[in-house]
């Protein structure tokens, strides 16, 4: 198709589309508390319970024992997934389906956010009863009412954002969605996970892992009613028809989508394309987000701080990706910036491999030192991934109306949330057969090289037309 280089009246109101990011600032939130805290939980109370060990003993250990848990660990983290590709596509649908006074995605975001908010807080003190039963429940309870907010809160931005205008739109999303997540880490900073975790059954203070979980609760309900108060669905859906129209016009697919039609051919095989490769980067991250925290206590023998200023310093990397990647799709296309992204993300991974543990004790717990060279993987991951999630998710819609944003959001969760239930168990049981920690690197970069090299073979780079972004007082005039 001939490349499009007329610039069009379409311009994205930068304020509007900041207050819709709240919705993922409470998403990222808890999911940064949620990965970083319950893994290494889960991972305590087996390992002590199968091999009898004092929570002072298990870390002095037989590393052998930590990873023979991980798949244990695996499979009940990758259970909320599991109910995720049923849940998400559901309310997908509903939710595309659903009209009230205060908008068809409102309602589910307000249920969600706040069954999820109530129920935070009892994992941590669960865990700290020693209840695995009870903990595990209220993981449940609270990725299920997560899934009732997540793809509507995510379809929101399209439903209200012109197809063009998409790319630029998500890195502002995501850039909201990183800084719910630096709430977290800051807080994992200053009251560590390793602190808690190394320290005898008498010395271990419930405050050290509940105040993460309140303080991520009380901002996802905050962050809901910011949005709730500034957002008004359908009146923004009335007012915004014609510009939606233009971008449906606009849109950068093959064929014109029609919705009394079947989809075409070259859609469709786009559409397999971006979902199959989503899948293997989803494998990939999802790994690394799972066992990362186990990997620096158990392996790296560190302080679970430094997982926080990995953390911080992948957040800055994103944010700078973010806040680029539309940018760099307006210069070569969606698909040479994921490529791109991909890319240097093997890299990072292959660095990554000569990370050791270094050996030099710091600190009253005997935790080692950690090794600089992880700082810099995750600046160059952070960067690369940005640039996949910034463009990839505004291309998946792109390829349908916005009477069914919601369902196709579904197509792009499930590709995910299907990766991201397999990988924690394969990952686990690769730990267990190699007994070496030393294959998480591997096992990500292998996965990002296929996903690369799918995405890169069958994805077309086809341009939207150019199009402006409202700035100055332009941009902060109300909706």
């Amino acid at each position: 198709m001939k490349e499009k280089t007329a610039t069009t009246g379409l311009k994205l109101n930068v304020r509007r589309t900041a207050l819709i990011g709240f919705a993922f600032f409470g998403i990222c939130l808890l999911w940064q508390v949620y990965d970083s805290w319950c893994p290494t939980f889960l991972t305590d109370i087996f390992a002590r319970r199968m091999y009898g060990l004092s929570s002072a003993g298990l870390k002095a250990s037989d590393p052998a024992k930590i990873l023979n848990v991980q798949w244990i660990v695996g499979i009940i983290m990758a259970c909320d997934n599991l109910a995720a590709l049923i849940l998400l596509p559901l309310f997908g649908n509903f939710s595309d389906r659903t009209h009230s006074l205060i908008g068809k995605r409102m309602p589910y975001i307000l249920v969600g956010t706040f069954v999820a908010a109530v129920a935070f807080p009892f994992i941590p003190l669960f865990f700290h009863k020693n209840s695995i039963g009870a903990m595990v429940v209220m993981m449940a309870i609270v990725l299920m009412f997560m899934m009732m907010y997540r793809n509507p809160a995510v379809a929101l931005m399209p439903d209200i954002t012109p197809k063009p205008l998409r790319a630029k739109a998500n890195g502002i999303i995501n850039i909201m969605g990183y800084l719910g997540g630096a709430f977290a880490t800051v807080l994992g900073i200053f009251l560590k996970l390793s602190d808690y975790i190394n320290a005898s059954d008498e010395a271990r203070k419930v405050w050290t892992i509940e105040i993460p979980f309140i303080v991520a609760s009380l901002l996802m309900v905050i962050s809901a009613m910011v949005l709730f108060f500034t957002v008004k669905e359908n009146k923004l859906a009335d007012e915004l028809k014609d510009e939606m129209d233009e971008g449906e016009r606009l849109a950068a697919v093959e064929a014109p989508i029609d919705d009394d039609k079947p989809m075409s051919a070259a859609n469709k095989r786009m559409l397999l394309a971006i979902l199959g490769a989503e899948f293997l980067w989803f494998m990939s991250e999802n790994a690394i987000a799972t066992y990362i925290g186990n990997y620096v206590i158990y392996y790296l023998q560190s302080s679970s701080g430094k997982t926080m200023i990995l953390t911080i310093i992948g957040g800055l990397a994103s944010v700078i990706g973010f806040a680029t990647a539309g940018s760099i799709a307006d210069k070569v296309g969606r698909k040479w910036t994921v490529s791109f992204g991909l890319s240097i993300t093997v890299i990072a991974y292959i660095i990554m491999c000569f990370a050791r543990p270094t050996g030099v004790v710091t600190g009253a717990n005997g935790e080692f030192s950690f090794p600089t060279l992880l700082f810099v993987v995750w600046a160059i991951k952070g960067f690369g991934m940005a640039l996949v999630h910034n463009c990839s998710f505004p291309m998946v819609v792109e390829l349908c109306s916005s009477k069914k944003i919601g369902k196709f959001t579904g197509y792009y969760y499930t590709a995910s949330m299907s990766a991201q239930t397999i990988t924690p168990v394969a990952l686990g049981l690769v730990f267990k057969a190699s007994g070496r920690w030393g294959v998480l690197p591997i096992y990500a970069g292998i996965l990002i090289v296929l996903s690369c090299t799918l995405f890169t073979a069958l994805v077309k780079n086809i341009k939207a037309n150019k199009v402006a972004n409202a700035k100055g007082l332009e941009a902060l005039d109300g909706d």
